[in-house]
């Protein structure tokens, strides 16, 4: 089997995980880029259909949020997990006898 580097060399697991760590920090900005672009897309696209500043607000309002929900994930992820209690309590359970109507008037046998 041939390879290629130095037998005598060591790669450092440092090294990857830097490039691994490089390489995520890298898709996560692009993932952030595309979706600016996109709500910028999506804004011009509402003022172009409607030609309605106020739809243009909107517009811009809900891409912002959207914006700053993809920007603050971590944070997020982390709140949510804090506010689920993990431990859980029993779930109550309440037995409802059926309801019996007394028949009508009218519902009696025709003669």
């Amino acid at each position: 089997m041939h390879t290629t580097t130095d037998p005598n060399t060591v790669l450092l697991a440092g090294d990857i995980l830097t490039w691994a760590t490089t390489k995520t920090n890298q898709v996560g900005t692009l993932v952030k880029l595309v979706a600016g672009v996109l709500v910028v897309v999506a804004i011009i696209g509402a003022y172009w259909r409607t030609k309605s500043w106020v739809a243009t607000a909107v517009a811009f309002l809900l891409g912002a949020l959207v914006l700053w929900g993809i920007a603050n994930m971590p944070s997020l992820q982390g709140k949510v997990g804090s506010e689920i209690n993990d431990t859980g309590t029993k779930a109550i359970h309440v037995v409802v006898p059926p309801v019996i109507q007394p028949p009508a008037a009218g519902d009696g046998p025709v003669l």
